[in-house]
Protein backbone atom coordinates (compact mmCIF):
# COMPACT_ATOMS: atom_id res chain seq x y z
CA UNK A 1 0.00 0.00 0.00
CA UNK A 2 0.98 3.35 -0.96
CA UNK A 3 1.72 5.96 1.82
CA UNK A 4 -0.80 8.14 2.80
CA UNK A 5 -0.78 11.09 5.07
CA UNK A 6 -3.70 12.44 7.12
CA UNK A 7 -4.06 15.86 9.25
CA UNK A 8 -7.01 17.30 10.90
CA UNK A 9 -8.29 21.13 9.96
CA UNK A 10 -10.38 22.96 12.31
CA UNK A 11 -12.51 26.01 12.02
CA UNK A 12 -15.58 27.72 13.77
CA UNK A 13 -17.50 24.96 15.09
CA UNK A 14 -16.52 22.51 11.87
CA UNK A 15 -13.62 19.95 12.13
CA UNK A 16 -12.61 17.67 8.74
CA UNK A 17 -10.21 14.88 8.74
CA UNK A 18 -7.95 14.58 5.25
CA UNK A 19 -6.14 11.62 4.13
CA UNK A 20 -3.48 12.51 1.14
CA UNK A 21 -2.39 10.01 -1.25
CA UNK A 22 -0.22 9.83 -4.33
CA UNK A 23 -2.72 10.14 -7.55
CA UNK A 24 -4.31 12.25 -9.94
CA UNK A 25 -6.15 15.07 -8.26
CA UNK A 26 -8.85 13.72 -7.25
CA UNK A 27 -10.98 15.55 -4.33
CA UNK A 28 -13.57 13.82 -2.53
CA UNK A 29 -15.53 15.17 0.37
CA UNK A 30 -18.17 13.18 2.90
CA UNK A 31 -18.09 10.81 -0.32
CA UNK A 32 -19.15 12.90 -2.97
CA UNK A 33 -17.04 15.35 -5.29
CA UNK A 34 -15.88 18.70 -3.75
CA UNK A 35 -17.59 20.78 -6.35
CA UNK A 36 -21.06 18.77 -5.44
CA UNK A 37 -20.27 19.17 -1.98
CA UNK A 38 -19.37 22.73 -1.91
CA UNK A 39 -21.35 23.82 -5.01
CA UNK A 40 -20.32 27.99 -4.59
CA UNK A 41 -16.92 28.82 -6.46
CA UNK A 42 -15.36 30.65 -3.68
CA UNK A 43 -15.58 27.51 -1.65
CA UNK A 44 -14.22 25.48 -4.09
CA UNK A 45 -11.15 27.69 -4.46
CA UNK A 46 -11.01 27.61 -0.40
CA UNK A 47 -10.38 23.99 -0.85
CA UNK A 48 -8.12 24.14 -4.10
CA UNK A 49 -5.37 26.77 -2.92
CA UNK A 50 -2.92 25.03 -0.62
CA UNK A 51 -2.67 22.24 -3.55
CA UNK A 52 -2.57 26.05 -5.95
CA UNK A 53 -0.03 27.46 -3.79
CA UNK A 54 2.75 23.93 -3.71
CA UNK A 55 1.70 23.32 -7.87
CA UNK A 56 0.77 20.10 -6.58
CA UNK A 57 -2.66 20.34 -8.28
CA UNK A 58 -2.42 16.56 -10.02
CA UNK A 59 -0.35 15.28 -7.85
CA UNK A 60 -2.76 13.84 -5.17
CA UNK A 61 -5.65 12.10 -3.91
CA UNK A 62 -7.56 13.45 -1.15
CA UNK A 63 -10.86 12.16 0.74
CA UNK A 64 -12.26 14.97 3.49
CA UNK A 65 -14.58 13.97 5.80
CA UNK A 66 -16.15 16.89 7.45
CA UNK A 67 -18.32 17.05 10.50
CA UNK A 68 -20.53 20.25 12.63
CA UNK A 69 -20.35 23.73 11.13
CA UNK A 70 -21.55 24.87 7.91
CA UNK A 71 -20.45 24.97 4.83
CA UNK A 72 -18.14 27.90 4.96
CA UNK A 73 -16.44 26.40 7.87
CA UNK A 74 -16.04 23.09 7.02
CA UNK A 75 -14.58 24.80 3.44
CA UNK A 76 -12.05 26.30 5.16
CA UNK A 77 -11.32 23.69 7.70
CA UNK A 78 -10.64 21.89 4.80
CA UNK A 79 -8.42 24.27 3.37
CA UNK A 80 -5.83 23.98 6.99
CA UNK A 81 -6.02 19.89 6.80
CA UNK A 82 -5.14 19.91 3.39
CA UNK A 83 -2.07 22.49 4.22
CA UNK A 84 -1.24 20.16 7.60
CA UNK A 85 -1.36 17.33 5.32
CA UNK A 86 1.26 18.04 2.46
CA UNK A 87 3.92 19.73 5.12
CA UNK A 88 3.63 16.06 6.91
CA UNK A 89 4.32 14.35 3.14
CA UNK A 90 7.02 16.63 2.86
CA UNK A 91 8.51 19.61 4.48
CA UNK A 92 9.31 21.19 1.50
CA UNK A 93 6.07 22.45 1.09
CA UNK A 94 6.46 24.64 4.75
CA UNK A 95 8.08 28.07 3.42
CA UNK A 96 4.99 28.35 0.83
CA UNK A 97 2.18 27.31 2.83
CA UNK A 98 3.41 29.84 5.99
CA UNK A 99 3.95 32.57 3.03
CA UNK A 100 0.26 32.08 2.10
CA UNK A 101 -0.93 32.03 5.58
CA UNK A 102 -2.52 28.84 5.16
CA UNK A 103 -0.74 27.48 8.18
CA UNK A 104 -2.72 29.20 11.22
CA UNK A 105 -6.25 27.81 12.22
CA UNK A 106 -8.04 30.95 12.32
CA UNK A 107 -9.16 31.43 16.23
CA UNK A 108 -12.40 33.33 15.55
CA UNK A 109 -15.96 31.37 16.67
CA UNK A 110 -19.42 33.14 17.99
CA UNK A 111 -19.36 34.84 21.13
CA UNK A 112 -21.66 33.16 23.86
CA UNK A 113 -24.21 34.80 25.17
CA UNK A 114 -24.73 36.95 27.89
CA UNK A 115 -27.41 37.20 30.66
CA UNK A 116 -29.98 39.98 30.95
CA UNK A 117 -29.04 40.32 26.89
CA UNK A 118 -30.96 39.12 23.68
CA UNK A 119 -27.62 38.19 21.82
CA UNK A 120 -24.04 38.42 22.69
CA UNK A 121 -24.68 42.20 22.79
CA UNK A 122 -27.60 43.12 21.76
CA UNK A 123 -29.69 44.31 24.35
CA UNK A 124 -33.47 44.46 24.73
CA UNK A 125 -35.18 47.83 22.99
CA UNK A 126 -34.44 50.03 25.61
CA UNK A 127 -38.03 52.38 26.41
CA UNK A 128 -37.61 55.50 28.05
CA UNK A 129 -41.42 55.94 28.88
Amino acid sequence: MEKQKNAVGRRKEAVTRVFLSKGDGKITVNGKDYKTYFPLVYLQNQVETPLRVVEASDKFDIIVNATGGGVKGQAEAAKLGISRALIELSADYRPALKAAGLLKRDPRSVERKKPGRKKARRSFQFSKR
